[in-house]
């Protein structure tokens, strides 16, 4: 496996937001030809939750290890988190997803399977590249061109994706006193029938971001046309990652979700 750890910020001051407190880096997990047979493999790029004041580690590495497992390449952004705000960390991602197709051929990506997948407020941040990646500031400050920057489909873990009833200081860090921007903040009114295939899931015992936050979601895509594959388990709190004893928080029921996003991926 190629293991490499990268600095992968953006010109903050050019565009108007605060340097975050810790470099921004995109670690790359990538499965080589000596380990497994030559091929073309789908693509993860992670997005750890943290109410974008910090990224969670139990959403980063432990998660790439299973989709790694199940043959696919990852990568895991550590993003731009407060006093930063909008537009900083969708711009990172947007490079990243852009990076991951240009270094596609030499590693054995498959272009046309590059996914994004984010928990919570990293949810939100995934969900974000998918409905924002044509805006001019997003592909000005990322340095693309084409349609690069836009991920094949979305996997969404108890994501941070309404306006109403959210979870306030994610979206107080989305904002950074800027109140301009609030309204990019709900993504299910971005949703168009270009938006990328989401997988998505959460629980209904969801205290910190209620269920209704990825219902709305679901919503906005089906009023679209846009196909998804949404599971709402019954038991769970907030931020299970995986959901068992490598993450901390073990419930049986929802733990099944990976297993479940793997399948979709494989089905893609």
């Amino acid at each position: 496996m190629i293991y490499h750890v990268q600095e992968f910020g953006v010109d903050y001051a050019a565009m108007g937001v605060s340097a975050p407190p810790r470099k921004t880096t995109l670690t790359s997990y990538i499965l080589t030809p000596s380990e497994v047979e030559w091929t073309v493999r789908p693509a993860i790029i992670i997005c750890p939750g943290g109410g974008y004041e910090y990224t969670s580690a139990r959403e980063a590495e432990p998660v790439a290890m299973k989709f790694l497992a199940a043959g696919f390449h990852c990568f895991v952004l550590d993003y731009a988190v407060a006093p930063s705000g909008w537009p900083a960390p969708c711009c990172e991602l947007s490079k990243a997803v852009s990076y991951v197709r240009s270094i596609a051929d030499e590693n054995g990506i498959d272009k046309n399977k590059v996914f994004v997948c984010g928990f919570s407020a990293g949810g939100h941040l995934a969900a974000s590249i998918g409905v924002h990646y044509d805006k001019e500031i997003v592909r000005k400050f990322s340095g693309v061109k084409g349609l690069e920057n836009k991920p094949d489909g979305m996997i969404l873990c108890y994501p941070v994706i309404t306006d109403h009833d959210t979870h306030e200081g994610t979206m107080k860090n989305f904002i950074a006193g800027r109140d301009e921007v609030k309204e990019l903040f709900g993504l299910e009114n971005y949703v168009t029938v270009d938006t990328p295939k989401t997988f998505i899931w959460h629980t209904f015992e969801d205290r910190a971001v209620p269920v209704a936050s990825t219902t709305r979601f679901v919503n906005a895509l089906v009023e679209n046309g846009v196909e998804c594959e949404a599971h709402i388990f019954p038991k769970g709190h907030h931020g299970l990652a995986l959901a068992n004893r490598l993450t901390g928080s073990v419930d049986e029921e929802a733990s099944v979700w990976i297993d479940m996003a793997i399948k979709w991926v494989n089905h893609f």
